[in-house]
């Protein structure tokens, strides 16, 4: 498979997904109340926003694939599967990764426990990027738990060692 018929396919997938999204999905099964006076606050908003970034990225991958000048073929040294046991160890891993996310929360909290949990997975997928894995571990909990427990107003699970302001 090349890489030009890999985006056309994954384009049109990507485009008839967001347009199933937004025309029957969202509409049919998500309910929001008329009331809502903040519009980042109601239950359609975040679904609409991802259905549009959705339909982005399916029509910027089919311009990718029709503008592209040659066929590349996708397959590549990286992209060789492993062969062995690896994979396995790989999955049971993050099996008790899960499983310790679990353990986890009521005694850290979900912040705490997403910071570890982000951390331990991008080691266990040997991120190239070991510096900026462990920013965004720190970071993006950190500003998810400002945004849904000071802007929302969401109460977020705090453990029972550290609780956060």
């Amino acid at each position: 498979m090349s890489q030009k018929s890999l985006h056309l396919r994954l384009g049109i997938v990507a485009s008839l997904f967001a347009l199933f999204l937004v025309l029957y999905a969202i509409p049919t099964f998500v309910f929001a109340p008329s009331n809502v006076g903040n519009i980042i606050l109601s239950p359609k908003f975040w679904p609409y926003v991802l259905a549009g970034l959705t339909a982005i990225i399916g029509v910027a991958l089919l311009f990718n694939a029709l503008t592209a000048a040659s066929d590349v073929p996708f397959e590549d040294e990286e992209t060789v599967h492993p062969e062995g046991s690896t994979p396995w160890m790989r999955l049971g891993a993050l099996a008790v990764i899960m499983v310790l996310v679990m353990f986890g929360l009521p005694r850290l909290g979900m912040v705490w426990t997403a910071m570890l949990a982000f951390a331990a997975c991008a080691f266990l997928f040997r991120t190239r990027h070991p510096i900026a894995a462990l920013v965004c571990a720190v970071i993006v909990p950190l500003l998810l738990y400002a945004f849904f427990a000071h802007v929302a107003g969401v109460a977020i699970p705090q453990g029972n060692f550290v609780r956060l302001p």
